[in-house]
């Protein structure tokens, strides 16, 4: 009895083994079955055929597998086919130091195209850590295209094709797109800003002699137009790795197109699944079916119809569905207009020194002036009051006023400014001296300067009816008021905008 355990515990480890050995096979065959039915159509090896047990069969690797390009990658290839070569083309008819940038400029984006591959592989590095060094040494050569391109225009500052250079000296920093997080489409506007400042100027400059230097500028912003949407589309993200346990130091090692082997993948030929369209092939899909897009809905019962059921409008409710997980969540609420100041809640006045900072707030139709004692140190915030005089002894830091109306300050002397915004008939005396006097989105206001405080700067936007006393010869005030109305032209002859205030003689 013990003899045939024994045998029975033998014949199960053996099919075990033999189990495990088919299992590896398996696994060592990365090949989706789908992809290896053709190499059904090869001869195999005839029993007859076997080679003798002393003799040593010749062994053939199978071709390893190739993960197809990613789209965003195809789209990159595209991209250098046509803007970038299209680019190098006529920087090539022009020839010189214009030529020489361009074939770096190409073999930038060459190697910028084997980083992005690389980061379709493999998960992002840890940039601050032990991936510093290798993260430096991955765009070590897109940097040492920009440094070269540069350095060929600084060494050519008397060249006639010198707006050309400084161009694509600006262009080329959009290569740098992908050290930027986490908008690094941003980087490349201001990099086609820079670069456009400089066409503008070749294109001035030949439009008339030459067509094809207008061509190139062309070609050049088209490139970095398409670049933009390389950033924006296809690698938001400066490190939009992948989340494989694939390390950058092995990514880098191969560059190809060609990456490492996928994971074991044990497919079924019937059991091949679509992949998920998604983005506007995923509409287009919707458009495609035709009639057949409403069979997904469902058909309203009877009662749940509004105008079949005045119950429900009376109640301006609707039944929810119940397990339906795709329904429409509900609209939110417009936004509710804010109430007329008449109509809102009248909050109590308030006059109160927080740390450093007075709040003068909620007065109206005060029949005393308010007074308050302030220092260098001291800055003044008067909000929404009206009918109301403020009395700021000594000298303040600087004072804000907004939202009001028929608001008078009286103040001895500020360190910085009395800034105004939002206010109506708003009237400012000064006793001492005041450095500025900001005003925006004001209707009349009355400005009483000392002599001290005549050469006191203001500034005005968005303001009418602005009137400034300053004190006369005679020691009396002499009314000066602001211009609020202005007249802009463009002057061929000085090649700039000109301002010019309207005045009124009469």
């Amino acid at each position: 009895m013990a003899t045939n355990n024994m045998h029975n515990l033998t014949t199960l480890i053996k099919r075990l083994e033999a189990a495990t050995l088919r299992l590896e096979d398996i696994a060592s065959s990365t090949i989706d079955l789908p992809q290896a039915v053709p190499s059904l159509s090869t001869t195999q090896p005839t029993p007859s055929a076997t080679p003798a047990p002393g003799a040593s069969a010749p062994t053939s690797t199978p071709p390893a597998a190739q993960d197809p390009l990613p789209e965003s990658i195809e789209d990159f290839d595209l991209f250098i086919t046509e803007s970038v070569n299209n680019y190098a083309n006529l920087s090539g008819k022009i020839g010189g130091p214009v030529a020489e940038q361009a074939k770096l400029l190409s073999k930038g984006f060459q190697l910028q195209r084997q980083f992005l591959l690389m980061t379709t592989k493999a998960k992002k590095p840890d940039m601050n850590g032990s991936d510093q060094s290798l993260w430096q040494d991955l765009l070590k050569p897109m940097s040492e295209v920009i440094m070269s391109v540069q350095g060929i225009k600084d060494a050519n500052r008397g060249s006639e094709f010198f707006n050309h250079l400084s161009t694509t000296a600006e262009a080329v920093m959009v290569l740098a797109w992908v050290t930027v997080e986490p908008k690094p489409f941003k980087h490349v506007d201001v990099c086609m800003d820079s670069a456009q400042l400089f066409g503008n100027k070749v294109r001035m400059q030949y439009k008339e002699k030459d067509p094809q230097h207008v061509q190139w500028v062309a070609s050049l912003q088209q490139m970095c137009y398409e670049e933009h949407a390389v950033s924006t589309v296809g690698f938001p993200g400066a490190a939009a790795c992948a989340t494989r346990p694939l390390g950058w130091r092995t990514a880098s090692s191969s560059p190809s197109s060609t990456g490492p082997a996928p994971a074991l993948k044990i497919k079924e030929q019937g059991a091949a699944s679509t992949p998920a369209v998604t983005g506007i092939n995923a509409v287009f899909s919707e458009l495609n079916k035709g009639e057949a897009v409403t069979k997904g809905l469902r058909k309203v019962d009877k009662s749940e119809m509004t105008h079949k059921n005045p119950s429900l409008r009376a109640g301006s409710t609707v039944p929810e569905r119940e397990g339906s997980v795709s329904s429409r969540g509900k609209s939110p609420a417009p936004g509710k207009k804010p109430k007329p100041e008449s109509m809102r809640v009248k909050k109590p006045p308030k006059k109160e020194l927080d740390g450093n900072k007075w709040y003068i707030e909620n007065f109206e139709q005060q029949p005393e002036p308010i007074e308050i004692e302030a220092n260098m140190s001291h800055s003044i915030l008067i909000s929404k009051c009206s009918g109301t005089t403020i009395r700021i002894h000594g000298k303040a830091n600087a004072v804000t006023i907004e939202n009001t109306s028929r608001v008078s300050l009286i103040i001895d002397s500020l360190v910085s400014t009395v800034d105004v915004v939002k206010s109506q008939n708003f009237g400012l005396q000064v006793m001492g001296t005041l450095p500025t006097v900001l005003m925006d989105q004001i209707d009349s206001a009355q400005v009483f300067f000392s002599r001290e405080s005549a050469s006191t700067r203001i500034f005005t936007s968005k303001s009418s009816n602005i009137n400034v006393n300053v004190i006369g010869a005679d020691d009396d005030y002499k009314e000066l008021p602001l211009p609020s109305q202005m007249c802009h032209y463009y002057d061929e002859a000085k090649g700039e905008l000109v301002n010019e205030i309207v005045e009124h003689a009469g």
